[in-house]
């Protein structure tokens, strides 16, 4: 499984860079491209809430799941 991080689409729509982006939520543009390139472990709720006051969204609209390509998803048996 993989979540997916779909910051790019938030702030192409909404006409924000990263740099504003990044001042808006609290953190730095480095940390805004870990997020946005997928190389994030972890991210803190405070962290998503501030993003979802940024971007004015729900967590739902920030990070999606994507299924693995094999499809054998063991906790569904």
């Amino acid at each position: 499984m993989a979540i997916v991080v779909d910051l790019d689409l938030l702030l192409a729509r909404r006409k924000m860079s990263v740099g504003e982006f990044a001042a808006a939520v609290g953190i730095t543009p480095a940390n805004v491209a870990v997020l946005k390139n997928g190389r994030a472990k972890a991210v803190r709720f405070t962290t998503l809430d501030a993003i979802c006051r940024a971007l004015d969204c729900q967590p739902g609209d920030v990070l999606r799941w994507v299924p693995d390509d094999g499809g054998n998803d063991d906790r569904r048996a």
